[in-house]
């Protein structure tokens, strides 16, 4: 019996990878990704599971989960801590103003 790859292995590795990056976009877009790829390892989980010798590609799905994981947590502290800076500076001006003043002062 031919072994076929498992169905969205790739997307979720690549999910995956793009939840870590987007935690930069202040946490919303690694959110996104590492939720989706969190819900399509699970369904690709249960789909190996039924049938572990009918499919090849679950080292993708284990590794797509994994950095869904890193990046979902990266991306979270990111977006509370967004929120937080825009309380404590009272606003999106605020802290608007705020992050020119730290680039100024890197210059």
């Amino acid at each position: 019996m031919e072994r076929t790859q498992l169905p969205n292995s790739t997307i979720i590795l690549i999910f995956g990878i793009l939840s870590i990056i987007g935690c930069c976009c202040y946490g919303i877009l690694g959110v996104i990704f590492g939720i989706i790829a969190l819900v399509m390892a699970k369904r690709a989980t249960e789909i190996y599971n039924a049938n572990p010798e009918l499919y090849t590609g679950f080292e993708n799905v284990k590794t797509g989960r994994i950095l869904a994981i890193i990046g979902l947590v990266l991306s979270g502290l990111n977006l509370i801590a967004s929120i937080v800076m825009l309380f404590v500076y009272g606003g999106i001006e605020g802290y608007q103003q705020a992050m020119e003043e730290i680039l100024r002062s890197m210059e």
